[in-house]
């Protein structure tokens, strides 16, 4: 377990200066916060995808997967969150336990469709009751009002942060 530096007044510690980064203190840092809670939700789903031979990404890709008919591969990267790498590695895999269907796409054969087969859709419904059932102990310790709440703000916190530039994309408009 981590323990907080003691020092004096004159900003010494027992190991020497006190080093402090001129930032808000780590633990109450919004990446960690929203790591934190992540963490605490999927603490309660893994039990159940792992009784179904399921990871985390693959169950995200199968749950994109049973809203759409088919989706490109580099959409559904996208709807995912994952990169391109790791999505092919976690649907090469899917594919070979026949949960999905991979064909190239109408439009442009050099891009790749995909869709949920009927087996991962009976996947889907074998781990939705215990799912749902996890949801509703969620619901019910947070409160549904609260966890709609949740939901608007963490929705209203993505959209306002759609047009802000990353310190990566500032970077390159300022070379350019």
């Amino acid at each position: 377990m981590a323990r907080k530096k003691s020092s004096n007044e004159s900003g010494q510690t027992e190991a020497g200066p006190l080093r402090r980064a001129p930032m808000r203190e780590f633990s109450r840092s919004l990446p960690m916060s929203l790591l934190r809670a992540r963490e605490a939700v999927m603490r309660q789903f893994r039990p159940s995808l792992r009784n179904h031979g399921l990871t985390e990404q693959q169950w995200r890709i199968l749950r994109a997967l049973s809203a759409v008919d088919e989706i490109e591969v580099t959409e559904l990267a996208h709807v995912a969150f994952l990169l391109g790498p790791s999505l092919s590695r976690i649907l090469r895999d899917l594919e070979a336990r026949q949960l999905i269907e991979r064909k190239a796409a109408e439009t442009d054969a050099r891009r790749a469709v995909v869709s949920i087969s009927a087996k991962g859709l009976k996947l889907i419904e074998a781990v939705a009751p215990t799912s749902e059932a996890i949801y509703a102990e969620i619901t019910r310790r947070y409160g549904a009002r609260k966890l709609a709440e949740l939901q608007e703000m963490l929705g209203a916190l993505e959209a306002g942060l759609a047009g802000m530039n990353s310190a990566d994309e500032a970077e390159l408009e300022a070379d350019e």
